[in-house]
């Protein structure tokens, strides 16, 4: 049985018809102030330019579904409406047709289609795929480590059931991207509670770490710690800070959030625990990662995989 979702992202944006614009007043292309996002869509520069990448996609995403109501978003698009990971700003808006012989590019739109059936549901006048197919497509053609991001993520906020996604994935008729799916289903769990971490765990794996024990609480001077990553029998903990840790706009929350991590850190060396840290962009580059474990006393226990490595983080689906 499908799961649908009670709702889905808002635009991060106002959204300016020109259809809606007051006839009386100049034409919104000479407004300054505003910025074109889609034929005869348009939002405030100013909010535009304070967004992150990907808002800015779930903008445009917000913008095409306000002109193309019979719209199925599909892929990236899909994603960002639904909540899941979204890498950098992807360069397509992507929808689906089953009605199509084969799939089509025109614009910034990629239309999809499938040998297979496929479900949609409507959730407040905007359809998108079933949650499944979206976590399968996205494993098929992203980065594997993105891929399995976007798998931990719908397992941790939808309860989509592993081994239920890996049964529609080999069902499929298509063959693309089908062992780097199985590569992301199988592994997806929904202890990661980032994409930072997701990404972490496929860079450990491919590094040739020990695999890590996720979310294990330790007791420490009578509180309870819990660790991204740990690994017992050798006394390491592993802890990458993610996307939203530290607050980017209250300088008091951040300092007292560092405080807190540093009296953590303390009590846990206390007890015997070498501590690893690194931050999203280090497991991204693989190098920060791999020196933060090597200097806690972790070592491989089999060859790291060089191809997997050098696809971290280069996704040619995003700008």
């Amino acid at each position: 049985m499908d799961i649908v979702p009670r709702s889905l992202r808002a635009s991060p944006a106002l959204l300016i018809r020109a259809s809606h614009a007051p006839r009386s007043g100049p034409p919104l292309w000479r407004d300054e102030s505003l910025l074109r996002v889609r034929a005869g869509v348009y939002t405030v520069r100013a909010a535009w330019e304070a967004l992150k990448p990907w808002e800015r996609y779930l903008v445009r995403v917000h913008a095409f579904a306000s002109a193309r109501q019979d719209a199925v978003f599909s892929h990236e698009s899909a994603a960002s409406l639904l909540g899941l990971p979204v890498f950098g700003h992807p360069r397509a808006i992507h929808i689906f047709d089953g009605r199509r012989s084969r799939s089509v590019t025109y614009g910034d739109v990629t239309v999809h289609t499938s040998a297979d059936e496929r479900t949609n549901c409507s959730i407040a006048g905007i359809r998108v795929s079933a949650i499944e197919d979206v976590v399968i497509d996205l494993a098929r053609v992203l980065p594997p480590a993105f891929g399995l991001a976007v798998a931990d993520a719908a397992a941790r906020s939808f309860g989509l059931d592993t081994p239920r996604l890996l049964d529609l994935a080999a069902a499929q008729q298509t063959t693309f991207g089908a062992r780097r799916a199985l590569w992301a289903l199988s592994r997806a769990t929904p202890l990661a509670e980032s994409p930072a971490e997701s990404v972490s765990r496929a860079v450990i794996e491919w590094c040739g770490f020990p695999t890590p024990a996720l979310q294990t609480e330790h007791g420490v001077d009578g509180r309870i710690y819990r660790s991204d990553f740990c690994w017992p029998e050798r006394k390491i903990i592993g802890e990458v800070d993610g996307w939203m840790k530290y607050s980017d706009t209250d300088a008091a929350a951040a300092a007292e959030a560092v405080r807190a991590e540093k009296r953590r850190e303390d009590a846990l060396r206390r007890h015997g625990w070498h501590v690893a840290r690194w931050d999203y962009a280090g497991a991204l580059r693989v190098e920060a990662l791999r020196g933060a474990l090597l200097s806690a006393g972790l070592q491989p226990v089999r060859r790291s995989e060089g191809a997997a490595l050098v696809s971290v983080g280069r996704n040619t689906r995003s700008m």
